[in-house]
């Protein structure tokens, strides 16, 4: 101790040390029984890492796009859109409706806007919807309200250039699985039923789904065995479904969409790193859509590729494997949706 009782200073090392170490109390304290505080937790941590993240890819971004922010879809507080398109062409363009990842807890659409517009550049109108996070709000309310936002897209297609017959519907992270779930919702039949989320397109609409990262199968899930990863999931998938057994939840069971796909899913591009602990859940998908015939096209990585690509990977634009999937993504939708 200093003159007159005052601690010594803490280097940050192990002030970071303390704090990591207090913070993983808290949290554990907390899930005892609600899912809330730790859930906000993460959702202050995402956003912080997700400014990041903006900024970096607003870098790459360019010019050449018109952006309308905050188009309502919808009588919700959270029912607003964002909408890219290229300047010049008044032609009425494929749509492409993005959804934001964040573990179901955070995220927003504003912290991917210069990737999409990267991808407005290259011939469409894409949109990217905002929708209700956990734990204020439950699932099914994410995949319902995208559909609901593709819904009002479609009645707004000659205002908003956009062609109703062309749509392709895209995510990353928890965006992924919601996309995915929308794309199974319309094509699986009785699917939307056992969800309740009535759909609000029509199967050949739905011309592509490209998922980036996502989480899909809940016996994937059960085989989590880190107390780290085993923790963060109780967070969110409590923090989502409401339920704290949600693994042995029969109400919760729709959410594995990796069950609920059939040969009318539309042709689907997936990608995952190589160090992303829910590439599992990719393969596992591409593996179940292949065998029922379902076009798919993959872009995977050796388990020892070098520099070891992450969750989110493809969101570095700085480096050659996220360049390589902006233009995999790009060559697809040209394919499937035409210019």
């Amino acid at each position: 101790m200093l003159d007159g009782g005052v601690p010594p200073p803490v280097d940050g090392t192990l002030r970071d040390r303390i704090a990591r170490r207090f913070l993983s109390a808290a949290v554990g304290a907390s899930l005892l029984a609600s899912p809330r505080p730790a859930a906000l937790l993460v959702r202050r941590r995402f956003a912080a890492t997700g400014a990041l993240m903006a900024q970096d890819l607003e870098r790459h971004a360019g010019p050449g796009v018109i952006a309308l922010t905050d188009e309502r879809y919808g009588e919700e507080p959270d029912m607003l859109l964002d909408l890219y398109r290229p300047a010049g062409l008044s032609d009425s363009l494929p749509l492409l409706v993005w959804v934001h990842g964040g573990a179901f807890i955070g995220g927003a659409k504003e912290e991917v806007a210069g990737y999409l517009k990267l991808l407005a550049a290259g011939g469409h109108v894409v949109a990217a919807p905002r929708y209700s996070l956990a734990p204020e709000h439950r699932y099914p309310a994410p995949p319902r309200q995208v559909l609901r936002a593709v819904e009002h897209l479609q009645a707004s297609a000659g205002r908003l250039g956009v062609d109703p017959g062309r749509i392709a519907i895209a995510g990353d992270s928890a965006g992924a699985h919601i996309a995915a779930q929308v794309a199974a919702l319309v094509t699986t039949p009785g699917y939307a039923d056992a969800v309740g989320v009535a759909p609000t397109i029509a199967p050949g609409q739905l011309r592509a789904l490209v998922l980036a990262c996502g989480p899909y199968d809940l016996g994937l899930a059960r085989q989590v065995t880190s107390a780290a990863g085993r923790r963060f999931m109780q967070i969110v998938l409590w923090a989502y479904s409401g339920r704290r057994r949600f693994l042995d939840d029969p109400a919760f069971a729709a959410w594995s969409v990796a069950d609920n796909v059939s040969s009318a899913f539309p042709p689907v591009l997936l990608t995952a790193g190589n160090a992303d602990p829910l590439a599992p859940h990719s393969r596992l998908l591409a593996e179940r859509l292949h065998d029922l015939g379902v076009e798919v096209e993959t872009l995977f990585f050796p388990d020892d590729h070098d520099p070891p690509l992450g969750h989110e990977y493809q969101f570095e634009l700085d480096t050659d494997a996220a360049r390589g999937f902006l233009e995999r993504l790009l060559a697809f939708l040209r394919q499937r949706l035409g210019r």
